[in-house]
Order: C-alpha cells, then structure tokens, then sequence
C-alpha cells in the first residue's frame, strides 16, 4: 500500500463506526453498507486531501449520496424480491456502528424504525436519519443533498410526521419488550395458544423474510389470533429448536436455529403490555454468522 492509500485508509477507519452506521441506517443492509464504505474510499484516494478541511463531513457527503443511488436502484430490484423484504439484523454487542449512547442512536437502529423508514422516499429517509439520528442542522444536511435548508425541513417535517403514526405501535420499554418475547416464545414452545393470543395485541402484525431461500410466509400475518396459531405451528412442542438470545439492532431478539439448520431471528415490537409487531428474518444471506 502506497502512503497515499495508507493515509486515506487512516482517515477512513477513524471515521468508520460512524460512516457504517449512517449507511447502514440509510440502506438497511450491512451488506450494501459495507459496499458504500468500499466506494467511499475508492473516491477519497483519488481526491486532493489537501483541499478538505472535514473529512468527517466530506465523507458523510459521499456516502450519503452513494446510499442514496443505492436506494433509488433498489426500488426496482424490489418488485421482484420474494416475500416481505426486512432489514439486515445486526449484532450490537459489541456495536460495530460505535458507540450507542444516545436514544435517538439506538432507537434509529431498530428493526421496527427501519422497516418504517422502508416507506419514505430517498430524500426523506436521508434527511431523517441525518437529522434525527446525527444531530446535523439543516444547513449541513442541505450541503450534502443539494437541497435549500427549507426543503430539508419540509423532508424532515414529512418523514416525522409519516414515522410517528407508526410510533405508537412501538412504545414499551426494554425490559417490557424482553419479557414479551420471552413470554412469547415459552408459549409458542408449548403450543398455548391462550397464552399466546393474550400476549398478541388483536391488531399486531408478523413480518416474515425468507427471501425464497427459507420457508416464510410470503405475507404479513395480521391479528392475534392468526399470529398465535402461526407461531405455534412451527415453533411447538412437535417441532425441534435451538434458541439463543442477543442483541440486534440494540434490542433484544432471539435467534432460533431448527433441527434442519435453517436459522431466523426473531425481534418484536409492544405498546401497552402486548406486541404489536413481530419481525421473523431466515433469509441465510442477511444473518449473523452462527455461534
């Protein structure tokens, strides 16, 4: 490696944590994430360094418009993905995307947001992460969009507005949202549906990504009842699992491996001492690495 490469790679790596978690939060995929950092510094090495004076904000300009190019691309290739496409679940303990001491950090993370997040055009997806999540005022958001800091805000006022009715679905605490899932799951083992349709709001949703490589439903299951009899189906007493709990996405989720090796991992959503979303990922491409 040339000093040139080394030196951009230096300055690449400093910034990382938080270049990877602004692609991720903006793709939804480690993978794609992975690929933008890739050709982030690809156009850092060829750039006179000289004449940047925040790396920092240059970097977060390009791979805030390579995301985006990305998710434009996206919206086609998507008409032909099979099933429901959900976000990449990844591993944050430890947190490859830095520090997640802020709220708005850790919240922006979640499988849930991120599905959300899946409805807003490009331009309000950007505007929304940069801001709520990054903390950047709009006159720099605007730098980077090619936007007037007043498009920004009416992106930002959109997204907010579209995000929140879907905020009231995803309200209780850590702690709520890890008893459920483990209350959920022991019924689900035992095949108790009674048990079951009390911890499942009528008006819950199951998302089920299987990206035709694993069996899932191909479309969201809706209400309590027919999410139990799901659930118990095929995580009941005559089936045979293996369950690690983990954080993703900085929550708590389950990782369910079964008896043929097919793995899914499993988070939740809840609002009032009952879930209202569950979000089953067993698409071998988008997992973390067993063990």
């Amino acid at each position: 490696m040339t000093n040139a490469a080394a030196e951009a790679a230096g300055a690449l790596q400093a910034h990382r944590p938080m270049l990877l978690g602004l692609a991720y939060r903006l793709l939804g995929s480690r993978h794609d994430a992975e690929d933008v950092l890739q050709e982030t510094y690809l156009r850092w090495l060829g750039v006179d360094r000289s004449t940047v004076d925040e790396p920092r904000r240059y970097l977060s300009r390009v791979v805030t418009r390579l995301a985006l190019d990305r998710l434009r691309a996206r919206q086609a290739a998507r008409e032909t993905y099979v099933g429901t496409w959900l976000p990449e679940p990844v591993p944050t303990v430890p947190s490859p995307f830095g520090p997640l001491d802020r709220v708005e950090l850790r919240d922006s993370l979640s499988t849930a947001l991120l599905h959300v997040l899946e409805r807003l055009t490009p331009p309000e997806r950007a505007v929304y992460v940069l801001h709520t999540a990054f903390e950047l005022p709009y006159t720099e958001i605007a730098e980077i969009l090619d936007r007037t800091p007043a498009d920004c805000r009416q992106l930002h006022h959109r997204a907010v507005t579209r995000v929140r009715q879907e905020q009231r679905r995803f309200t209780a605490s850590r702690s709520d949202r890890e008893r459920l899932l483990d209350a959920f799951l022991a019924a689900a083992r035992d095949g108790d549906l009674a048990t079951l349709t009390g911890l499942v709001a009528g008006d819950a949703i199951a998302w089920s990504d299987g990206g035709g490589r694993v069996r899932a439903a191909r479309n969201p299951i809706t209400g309590s009842e027919r999410i139990s009899r799901f659930f118990a189906g095929i995580y009941g007493p005559h089936r045979r699992w293996t369950t690690r709990r983990l954080e993703l996405n900085g929550e708590p989720a389950a990782l369910l491996t079964r008896d043929d090796g097919n793995r899914y991992a499993l988070t939740v959503t809840a609002a009032e001492g009952r879930i209202t979303g569950i979000y089953l990922v067993g698409n071998p491409t988008k997992l973390p690495p067993a063990g």
